[in-house]
């Protein structure tokens, strides 16, 4: 079992089961739902403040979103066959991600797993509690995990309701147009 984040509004489940989905990086228009997911909090985060083009401190005061934990037995083994530039670019090259995913999907998978294109390094850093201070611990690949279709088989916990990303994320956001 793996535990995966996804921010989202509030008002609404935490996956999508329909296809009022608006395309992404993964998906086309005509292939939603697709579930993006991934494998930090700063991760999930990160997703919201670069697609909102949120780029100041200030501005994330004014954020409610949801976060979820969502648990997940196995991670999907497929992934994108195209360099590190179109995995994590703009919208530019959410054509050629879409055909990727396209192909991943038609050969039988359920999903793919990916850099993160919303954060600027690649990798992410947990937290250890050490005494009575909270100090990083190891780094770890920055991740999205895409499951293709609806996915009511899986559980997910509540962990923040009505709330803002922690400021520091911002600072590791790869905004539009950065490539």
């Amino acid at each position: 079992m793996i535990t995966l984040y996804r921010q989202c509004d509030s008002r609404y489940a935490f996956l999508w089961a329909s296809a009022r989905q608006l395309e992404g990086r993964w998906h086309a228009p005509d292939d939603a739902p697709v579930q993006y997911l991934a494998n930090s909090p700063d991760g999930a985060w990160a997703e919201l403040l670069r697609h909102e083009e949120i780029h100041e401190i200030d501005d994330l005061g004014g954020i409610t979103r949801a976060l979820w934990a969502v648990e997940l037995a196995e991670v999907p083994e497929a992934r994108p066959n195209l360099d590190d530039a179109t995995v994590r670019g703009d919208q530019d090259s959410y054509p050629a991600c879409q055909v990727e995913a396209k192909r991943i999907r038609d050969g039988g998978d359920e999903g793919l797993v990916a850099p993160s294109a919303a954060l600027r390094g690649s990798e992410v850093r947990p937290w250890r509690a050490v005494g009575e201070a909270n100090v990083p611990a190891g780094e770890r690949s920055a991740n999205v995990i895409v499951l293709f279709g609806p996915r009511p088989d899986l559980d997910g916990w509540l962990m923040v309701d009505r709330g803002a990303p922690p400021s520091h994320v911002l600072a590791q956001v790869r905004h539009f147009p950065e490539s």
